[in-house]
């Protein structure tokens, strides 16, 4: 049995179409390694989408801390297959996932749009305004 609190649901928008990342050029089958789909979430949010900590923890309902470290362990994940040319599988891991059908926009797309629409669209989809 676990110790400690149960760990909480860490929402997702949707997912992933793509199970599975394989290196090309090493020959024989390479080794792999798990990238849970919490950690994909978290990657998807910040490099990828370019929303900062606190927005990826409040779109995937955990605190700014634990957004980080899942970040942390999922820059660590690629980084190494990406070295040691590994199989990354992503799945859902030992974590609680709920999916929520949402369509975060792009972070550059909302900062285009202007001050004023993107602090409207912050407070929608995040429940907080951005300090000035």
């Amino acid at each position: 049995m676990d110790k400690g609190r149960r760990k909480k649901v860490r929402y997702i928008q949707i997912m992933p179409q793509i199970s599975q990342f394989s290196p090309r050029g090493k020959p024989g089958r390479p080794d792999e390694i798990e990238l849970k789909v919490d950690e994909f979430e978290a990657l998807k949010l910040t490099d990828y989408q370019g929303y900062d900590q606190t927005e990826g923890a409040k779109a995937m309902g955990v605190s700014r801390p634990t957004f980080g470290r899942i970040l942390r362990n999922a820059h660590k994940i690629v980084a190494t297959a990406l070295v040691n040319g590994k199989i990354i599988r992503i799945r859902v891991g030992d974590v609680q996932v709920g999916v929520r059908q949402r369509d975060l926009p792009f972070k550059s797309d909302l900062i285009s749009l202007g001050q004023a629409v993107e602090q409207r669209i912050r407070t929608k989809i995040f429940k907080y305004a951005k300090p000035a």
